[in-house]
């Protein structure tokens, strides 16, 4: 299991459990799988898993605040699963601190080409082997904008002097913005560089982490451009 990406699978129905189990074990995934939220938590705590599969209707705790209670304590990737691609829970999902999630019944190719694309941003190999490989190709150096500072090269982040703390995903974005202050950025080119999107995604997914972004950095730092997307300010 040390060589391999270890995935935390949390979900309560039996036969999904089990078959996706195998099928990520059959793509070279070092699966640990729980049926509730509490057993997923402790299992999170025990095992420190590279990345967490979460269901957002599991018994005990569910997993929206699974997600949360994870991410209180690491900035591990999480994907939720959900039954319903308009449901409030993906949304609520997304605002807990998950970076992405997939919508129930899910192909198994997909579910794997998911984790895949997530585990690149977060610097891991696009198989089941980890990898040091940086998450992106960032010029070196230190960006101002106001009082925000970008260090490219620590990868650290301080507004007015103080530190701020960010995932992965969050991190990857406000290196895109900052890579073109004042530039537009629509939703499908963030997918497409940030989530490492080959193909249409729910765009509620660059909307949430902008609003949790903004709620870092500064609500007015990053504008809204109406019917095309979001820019930095200069």
């Amino acid at each position: 299991m040390a060589d391999q990406t270890h995935v935390l699978f949390v979900e309560d129905d039996d036969v999904i459990r089990e078959a996706t189990q195998l099928a990520l074990e059959r793509d070279g995934f070092a699966v640990t799988a729980m049926p509730d939220g509490l057993s997923g938590l402790e299992a999170f705590r025990t095992n420190r898993p590279d990345i967490a599969l979460l269901d957002v209707m599991v018994p005990g705790l569910d997993g929206v605040s699974l997600c949360r209670r994870i991410r209180d304590e690491s900035t591990v990737p999480v994907i939720m699963l959900s039954a319903r691609a308009d449901s409030i829970d993906v949304v609520l999902g997304l605002e807990a601190g998950a970076d992405d999630y997939v919508t129930k019944p899910f192909d198994g190719a997909v579910l794997v080409a998911r984790i895949r694309a997530v585990l690149r941003r977060f610097g891991h190999a696009s198989g089941g082997d980890r990898s040091d490989e940086a998450p992106s190709e960032v010029a070196g150096g230190v960006l101002n904008f106001g009082d925000l500072e970008i260090d490219t090269e620590g990868m650290e982040v301080r507004r007015a002097g103080q530190p701020v703390a960010l995932t992965p995903t969050e991190m990857r974005l406000l290196l895109e913005f900052s890579s073109a202050p004042g530039t537009v950025l629509s939703r499908d080119k963030l997918l497409e560089r940030v989530w490492d999107y080959g193909w249409g995604g729910d765009t509620r997914v660059v909307d949430v982490h902008v609003q949790r972004l903004r709620t870092k950095i500064g609500q007015d730092r990053i504008e809204t451009v109406r019917g095309f997307g979001y820019k930095l300010k200069a």
